[in-house]
């Protein structure tokens, strides 16, 4: 294996170089102007094995992605494969036991998989409309799955269920969407979001706090093509009301 330069910003203790490589063979850490060994035993964390290509490489990957509350097994799906091309070297009837597998495997996932299934790709849809970061995305999946296995979704619609967190979390993380913002994302009417909302962060306990407006003002200057001097006088007097007490309820 071939020996990587380091680009630390370390320094040879002995001769000050920066010149320090690794050798992954010995596990040693080595500055190339003295010879000075400054670590050794040195852990590879890479993968012992070669790929050539980029099929190789997925076929003798045994790690995955990290785990996502986004999907509905947390990224950890596990299904029987179609087995095309391979599935002809076996005999007809190991082929025909295949089959019946597979079919099993299907109607075998569970119906609260099936609710993830759906309302994952619900929230997805939605937090790609209203540009939610990452961490809101995870959130509002992870109370999701909360509020099915509390039984909080039965009698009411994903879509509303799914819009209320929206709702909830882009106002917990400081980056809130209005009502008319989120209905028109998932198409559901304020009242119902609003009426959910109060229902499901009664009994998941969320305790979010009133949107300061003053949260609201750059993402709208944005959209109306607003100057910075504006965005500024924006806030400014939003602060004031705020010290006045005017905007209080």
């Amino acid at each position: 294996m071939a020996k990587k330069k380091i680009k630390s910003g370390q320094r040879c203790p002995e001769c000050g170089s920066p010149n320090l490589i690794e050798d992954p063979n010995r596990g040693e850490m080595i500055c190339k102007d003295c010879g000075l060994v400054l670590k050794e035993e040195i852990i590879d964390t890479g993968q012992e094995w070669r790929a050539f290509d980029s099929e190789q490489m997925s076929r003798r990957a045994r790690g995955g992605a990290p785990l996502t509350f986004t999907k509905h097994d947390k990224g950890m799906t596990t299904e029987i494969g179609k087995g095309v091309g391979e599935l002809y070297k076996v005999p007809a009837k190991k082929r025909a036991q295949y089959y019946r597998l597979t079919k099993w495997h299907k109607r075998l996932i569970k119906s609260k998989d099936r609710n993830l299934s759906f309302a994952l790709s619900e929230l997805q849809r939605i937090v790609s409309f209203l540009n939610l970061s990452k961490s809101i995305h995870e959130r509002i999946a992870r109370y999701y799955e909360e509020a099915v296995n509390k039984g909080l979704v039965r009698g009411r619609s994903i879509e509303s269920v799914i819009a209320a967190l929206a709702y909830a979390v882009s106002r917990e993380f400081g980056s809130p969407r209005t009502l008319d913002e989120i209905s028109e994302a998932s198409g559901v009417e304020k009242r119902e979001i609003g009426r959910t909302y109060r229902y499901i962060a009664r009994e998941l306990d969320l305790r979010i706090l009133p949107a300061d407006p003053i949260t609201f003002v750059p993402r709208f200057c944005s959209m109306l093509g607003l100057s910075d001097r504006v965005q500024a006088k924006a806030i400014e007097i939003l602060k004031n009301a705020k010290k006045s007490e005017v905007i209080s309820g």
